[in-house]
């Protein structure tokens, strides 16, 4: 007989837009999310018998994140996803687990005259802080805190060489090149057994986040890299060094290639080698580079 072995179901792309005024001194902040939440629990009857009595809408998912973010702060992201998560598991008694997840895009306050304007913003790139919340009935709230869409590039600092030759290698070793990658990075917190520990948090969250994110660009620029492998793991061990409260940390780096130009058969114009200025960015395919790096036990 056939049977449910796992089932999920939720509301995904909820788009949230909170704004904060302070009227003494008329400023102005603002943060704008995407909000996913799936729900796990006994609801095999929904699939197996049309039994919707156990299903939570997906609309009242959506309508539970916009009274939440009323109702409590939205930041840092790791705090709201928690509060949301939890709201589902502890609401609802057969829903056993919740995951909530948070894209926290970027809107950055405008200088004017070299002072910040009190309501005017701009999204100066496509980067976004993200949180991915599991609070699961009798075993805790885990974390993940992360940074996506940070896209970096430096012009020299980097090579590869010395890497496996045989009949189907074509590549040539290389011992400077351009580096550029699309960053996407995680940290996974210790378990927290409450959400009022999560609460008491909150501070860590934004303080790592500054902290994984100038480790990620201090380490791409002053690396004299040798592989990205190697790169992304000196990363990896300095973001676990900076936060004892961190298990593991993870990277996704695809390489984003720029190839030189043969222009030799114009009038034999150099640009090849030492003579290269002028390249050709390439989007696919590309090199995609992943590892997780976890603590001693």
């Amino acid at each position: 007989m056939p049977e449910v072995s796992s089932a999920r179901y939720g509301k995904d792309n909820v788009r949230v837009y909170k704004v904060h005024r302070d009227e003494a001194s008329g400023v102005q902040t603002v943060v704008e999310m995407t909000v996913s939440v799936m729900l796990e629990g006994d609801i095999e009857t929904s699939y197996t018998q049309a039994d919707n009595s156990v299903i939570v809408a997906t609309d009242t998912m959506k309508q539970t994140v916009y009274i939440l973010a009323k109702q409590h702060p939205v930041t840092p992201p790791e705090l709201f996803a928690s509060t949301v998560a939890t709201h589902f598991t502890d609401t609802y008694k057969h829903i056993h687990a919740a995951t909530v997840k948070v894209i926290t895009h970027r809107w950055t306050r405008m200088t004017l005259d070299g002072k910040l304007h009190p309501h005017s913003f701009l999204r100066d790139g496509a980067e976004t802080r993200n949180a991915e919340v599991v609070s699961k009935e009798g075993q805790g709230i885990s974390i993940r805190s992360a940074i996506a869409g940070l896209l970096v590039l430096k012009s020299t600092g980097s090579q590869f060489h010395s890497f496996i030759r045989d009949e189907y290698t074509k590549l040539p070793e290389t011992y400077d090149r351009i580096l550029s990658t699309e960053v996407d990075c995680g940290w996974s917190w210790k378990t927290y057994s409450s959400l009022q520990d999560v609460s008491s948090a909150a501070p860590t969250f934004d303080d790592m986040y500054l902290a994984g994110r100038n480790i990620t660009l201090e380490t791409f620029a002053i690396d004299s890299s040798a592989s990205v492998q190697n790169t992304m793991f000196k990363m990896c061990e300095q973001i676990l060094a900076a936060a004892p409260n961190v298990d593991s940390v993870d990277y996704s780096l695809p390489n984003k290639h720029y190839f030189e130009i043969d222009l030799s058969w114009h009038k034999g114009l150099k640009n090849t080698g030492e003579d290269a200025e002028v390249y050709e960015p390439q989007t696919s395919p590309n090199g995609l580079i992943q590892c997780t790096v976890s603590r001693d036990r």
